[in-house]
């Protein structure tokens, strides 16, 4: 396993990071420890976890991914032995069974650790990041930008503040942001500063061959700012692996089962991935191999997230830290981006 520096927090994180947000949808309590367990074995330190998973969201499951955690903790195992990260939601009218509708403000943000704390057994949290923002604006594969109405909007100020509080008291020993801008990024550094409190250590956005929107705007703030990005969707919800190519739909797998992901879907994603798993094939590696391992080839990248519903997916997911593309993969690689430039943002 290769390790690199979370941010400027001086903590070591394993490049690959394990995902969560299939476990108590997908997976069973007992398939999450497995997972666990086989992805501490190859070295993976770090944790990813959220306080609405699993995905899809729903009021039946809500937690259930973070008290897998916590009860594969309580049979025994070292919490110093992981790097564990979680988020609290931002504002989400279709999110009702979570405090009425969560929001980023003390009430909320407290309401949602103590929770948080509860569910994964343990006093304390290395990584908190916000989810997504309080105010309006575009992520989750939005295009174009509207200000809407932000009348009641929590201000970042307020919500760091409330970060900075939690970072004293211990119960969290840093915090980062998800599904970000570059105006918000921005912002929170100078909120940050006026604060005078730390800085966010990273940034979990999506970033994959088929979305590299991070490049343009954010991938300089990691390298200057030092908020290294944790990539999110690294496969593009699996169609990077080519198995839904010409309409298939294998039986279990997450696009057969739930319709409402359409992102990385279409016609032009569809070209893409073809190119990509064609050109993954003249390299002798698979097109999991070639995605993974162009994603954790980018500088900017502190740790990539991948998730698998089986052992042996992970097993592919996690070994792609030993695949070095070449120089002129890479060439090949930039040329296809060229041609298929952003199909899914």
């Amino acid at each position: 396993m290769q390790y690199s520096v979370l941010g400027t927090s001086g903590i070591k994180v394993s490049k690959i990071c394990l995902g969560t947000m299939t476990w108590g949808q997908q997976n069973s309590e007992k398939e999450a420890h497995a997972q666990l367990d086989y992805a501490l074995a190859q070295g993976v330190n770090f944790i990813d976890t959220a306080e609405m998973y699993p995905v899809p969201p729903t009021k039946e499951t809500q937690g259930l991914t973070e008290s897998y955690i916590g009860s594969w903790l309580s049979n025994g195992n070292n919490r110093d032995d992981i790097v564990l990260a979680t988020k609290v939601a931002g504002p989400a009218s279709w999110l009702p069974h979570m405090r009425g509708g969560p929001r980023l403000n003390r009430e909320h943000i407290e309401q949602a650790l103590d929770a948080s704390l509860s569910r994964l057994k343990t006093d304390y949290i290395d990584l908190y990041q916000l989810h997504w923002p309080e105010r309006h604006t575009n992520y989750f594969g939005v295009l174009g930008y509207s200000s809407g109405d932000e009348k009641g909007a929590v201000p970042i100020e307020e919500t760091l503040s409330v970060i900075k509080r939690l970072l004293e008291l211990g119960r969290i020993r840093h915090y980062g942001l998800s599904n970000e801008t570059p105006w918000g990024l921005s912002e929170c550094l100078r909120c940050a500063e006026r604060l005078n409190m730390p800085a966010p250590v990273s940034i979990q956005n999506p970033y994959n061959l088929l979305n590299r929107l991070y490049e343009v705007g954010l991938a300089e703030f990691s390298h200057r700012e030092q908020v290294g990005l944790l990539a999110y969707s690294p496969l593009a919800f699996g169609v990077l692996s080519g198995k839904y190519l010409n309409g298939n739909r294998p039986e279990a797998a997450r696009l057969t089962l739930f319709d409402r992901f359409t992102r990385y879907t279409h016609d032009r994603a569809e070209a893409a991935v073809k190119d990509y798993v064609e050109l993954a094939g003249r390299y002798g590696l698979s097109p999991v191999q070639l995605a993974l391992g162009f994603v954790n080839s980018r500088e900017f990248v502190c740790s990539n997230i991948v998730g698998a519903t089986t052992l042996d997916q992970l097993a592919e997911n996690i070994a792609s830290i030993q695949v070095v593309l070449s120089s002129e993969l890479i060439e090949e690689l930039e040329a296809l981006h060229r041609r298929h430039t952003f199909p899914c943002p």
